[in-house]
């Protein structure tokens, strides 16, 4: 469910064209990205039984062309809890960005979400974990609009294909190094309308150079039923604020 939320963050400021003339890339770039947060949350939702996770990917960017790739790994809980197995999240995904005149940017592109042995498709109620998006976004200056819609079955939820998520938000510069981070986003899980719901964020992303700190409160109005954890019982979308160290080589 790809990206702690530093790299989110500076993702979208890419994808909007928000960046300074200067700060030009070169023709071919690979990096890489390590992590570690206090709660892996995804569009609001605690992937870890609000604990710890370590994460951490590689990236390709080809700058004539816009296009990009890459592969990005969390440690989860989730899949366990819903009865099947497996502890790592592997994200696949490619796409094209640029510009659309001046001011607006885009990004469109295709992620698929692995979760190796997870086993949910042998659990009652429930099919593969494993899940394929494509998803479109649109940027203006620091705020962007992003959908992504499943062609699969939606986290192991049966009957889900053609289920949607639409994320709103900014990225604001509000000193260097320092950006305000802001978020809505919605939920529509096809044909399960209990498991529907709406999160949000505000947060803040700073670079201090050796690494990179993110701070930020995370909420949602999702269903307790849906998504309380089986090992516990607890709220895994819970107000909650969430650490992230992280740094990009």
């Amino acid at each position: 469910m790809k990206k702690t939320i530093l790299a989110t963050a500076v993702l979208a400021v890419l994808a909007t064209g928000y960046v300074r003339a200067e700060e030009a890339k070169p023709e071919h770039e690979i990096s890489f990205n390590a992590a570690a947060t206090s709660d892996y949350r995804y569009r609001g939702i605690s992937q870890t039984r609000l604990k710890p996770a370590l994460q951490g990917g590689v990236d390709y960017a080809h700058s004539p062309s816009g296009f990009y790739a890459g592969a990005w790994a969390s440690t989860i809980k989730w899949t366990k809890d819903a009865g099947g197995d497996g502890n790592i999240e592997l994200d696949l995904y490619a796409g094209k960005r640029g510009q659309l005149g001046a001011d607006l940017a885009y990004d469109i592109g295709v992620l698929t979400y692995v979760y190796p042995s997870n086993g949910l498709a042998h659990v009652p109620g429930f099919v593969s974990a494993n899940t394929t998006e494509i998803y479109g976004q649109l940027g203006f200056g620091p705020a962007y609009a992003k959908y992504s819609h499943s062609v699969t079955n939606l986290f192991g939820f049966v009957d889900s294909k053609n289920s949607g998520y639409l994320d709103l938000g900014a990225n604001i510069e509000a000193a260097a190094g320092t950006i305000i981070n802001l978020h809505a986003g919605h939920q529509r899980v096809e044909n399960n309308s209990a498991a529907s719901y709406t999160d949000w964020k505000v947060g803040i992303t700073k670079d201090f150079g050796v690494v990179t700190g993110a701070l930020a409160l995370i909420g949602t109005n999702a269903g307790k039923t849906a998504y309380a954890s089986p090992t516990n019982g607890k709220f895994l979308g819970k107000n909650a604020l969430v650490l992230t160290v992280s740094k990009t080589f």
